[in-house]
């Protein structure tokens, strides 16, 4: 099994990083729209969107994205962005405010394995913050590159009282990724079987049912058929 959550081989400048967020602290932070998957306060805004609106935080896979004004006046986030060669999807920074909780959770189609890999770049963060992935503590820090597999469960506690914030990149696996990760010590070739709690089937399918096709309606319906068996 590829390990749940890696640190990539690159770490970028707290200073500059800190520096682009100034530039965003003046847009307004939407609202998580996953209200029921978080206590306290959870908010984003994009740099990558479908509209290319600053405000548009969703982030559904296989979609047309493309960067927000916000993203071309912050010329270090821009270069991280960059550094990817590869296609994004949405791009965002996400902020959990102090003494605040995101629930544990799964993201469908969020892993490697599924053509997909989340970056996230910690720009404000501190001891007190615990991000787990499969039950096990991600020690992210400023500055830092990592990759988690959000098809397993995952969870994050602020107990500090300063706000976390992230900087995360929804990238599309190719040749060059595959080299990286290879790097890293991943077998691109892995392919994964989850098996999950009826109550994170519910999660799942919830999350599904908000995003239409016929390729989640199989899905569900495969879900639906392995509850309470």
């Amino acid at each position: 099994m590829n390990p749940s959550s890696c640190q990539l081989p690159i770490s970028f400048s707290i200073e500059k990083l800190q520096n682009d967020l100034l530039t965003c602290e003046n847009n307004l932070w939407t609202p998580h729209f996953n209200t029921y998957r978080y206590e306290g306060n959870w908010t984003s805004v994009s740099l990558r969107s479908q509209s290319g609106l600053e405000n548009d935080i969703l982030s559904f896979p296989d979609k047309e994205y493309k960067n927000t004004p916000l993203l071309e006046s912050c010329p270090y986030f821009k270069e991280i962005v960059d550094w990817f060669q590869c296609e994004k999807e949405a791009v965002r920074l996400l902020r959990l405010g102090p003494n605040s909780e995101i629930k544990e959770h799964v993201d469908n189609d969020t892993s490697y394995e599924d053509g997909f890999f989340r970056i996230h770049v910690p720009i404000i963060t501190n001891s007190e913050v615990y991000f787990y992935v499969n039950q096990q503590l991600v020690p992210m820090k400023m500055g830092e590159c990592w990759y988690a597999n959000f098809q397993l469960p995952h969870s994050v506690e602020n107990k500090s009282l300063e706000p976390r914030i992230h900087l995360t990149i929804d990238c599309i696996r190719n040749e060059w990724s595959d080299e990286l990760f290879s790097k890293m010590g991943f077998d691109v070739n892995y392919e994964p079987e989850y098996e999950y709690s009826d109550e994170m089937k519910r999660q799942v399918i919830a999350e599904l049912s908000k995003n239409p096709s016929e390729t989640n309606a199989k899905i569900i319906a495969q879900l639906q058929s392995q509850m309470n068996s």
